[in-house]
């Protein structure tokens, strides 16, 4: 029988990644799972998968009946199962195959410790938010968890649009686009892109033009309660991308509405999470600083 004090008890194994780079550790998972005896569940969509002891479901079963989603692989997973399932409220744990990972932070080689101590209710947990889009005041039906990007289609050209912020005229610019990134995206392509790193618990959101066509162009920290809109200019041939997929093509005029989302992501961590770590870890923060030498 199922111990009490465990609260999730029906288990979702996902990876954006194939099937065989994940083998082993979805093997030594199911493994510790059926151990407990928990229920594990499977996406049917993941159709090279080869599960030992879990069962296949639709993506819209296991939205309505999983307790926790494991991801496995990188950040890029992370997010893909975020979209999918931590947008209905399923909390989400990332085990880390990737070479990054500022979300996946469980590493294989303490994969049993951590998921035993994470399912006996060992665990921090944190709340991101998403960031929803309207185009043309019509919902484009996805979420970001990074940044949604409006950018020119073309590589190496310039596309000039104008920005709003509660109504109220920010500025016209030719750069060749615009990143709108969360806290989570901050270490991500915006982060690539120079901008600010901003900590998981801000409500913030970032406005970093892509290479602006101007000496002056800096980013720009709002509160993530603010509506964000940006009107396509003359040169057009853009696009808007919501966390690297989801494009959508846009055209001279076009309006684009961003805002917080109501939905959020709950992310669960093991014991001791700190992002100040991941940071020092992931970046190289403290490189060649000589330690104390002791008295």
């Amino acid at each position: 029988m199922v111990n009490n004090q465990i609260m999730f008890k029906k288990i979702c194994i996902y990876s954006s990644l194939e099937a065989k780079k994940i083998e082993h550790i979805s093997d030594q998972l199911e493994e510790i799972l059926k151990n407990m005896e928990l229920e594990i569940l499977i996406p049917k969509s993941f159709t090279s998968y080869k599960t030992i002891f879990g069962k296949y479901c639709s993506d819209s079963q296991i939205a309505k009946n999983a307790d926790l989603i494991i991801a496995i692989g990188g950040d890029g997973t992370l997010l893909s199962s975020s979209r999918k399932f931590g947008s209905s409220g399923i909390p989400v744990l990332g085990v880390n195959l990737g070479s990054l990972g500022f979300l996946t932070d469980v590493p294989p080689e303490e994969l049993t410790n951590s998921i035993q101590q994470i399912l006996y209710n060992n665990f921090e947990e944190e709340e991101r938010f998403f960031l929803e889009s309207k185009v043309n005041f019509e919902k484009t039906g996805n979420k970001a968890l990074n940044e949604v990007v409006v950018h020119s289609k073309k590589v190496a050209q310039l596309m000039e649009y104008e920005l709003f912020i509660d109504g109220k005229f920010v500025y016209r610019q030719r750069a060749d686009g615009l990143i709108i990134s969360t806290p989570t995206g901050s270490t991500a392509y915006s982060l690539s892109a120079n901008g600010p790193i901003i900590h998981p618990s801000a409500n913030a959101i970032c406005l970093l033009p892509m290479l602006p066509h101007t000496l002056n162009s800096r980013p720009l920290i709002v509160d993530a309660d603010v509506n964000i809109q940006i009107v396509v200019g003359k040169r057009g041939n853009a696009c808007l991308s919501l966390d690297s997929h989801l494009n959508t093509t846009l055209k001279d005029g076009d309006v684009i509405d961003i805002a917080k989302a109501e939905s959020k992501l709950i992310l669960i961590h093991p014991i001791g999470h700190d992002f100040f770590s991941s940071c020092r870890n992931k970046l190289g923060w403290s490189l060649g600083v000589p330690k104390k030498k002791q008295p």
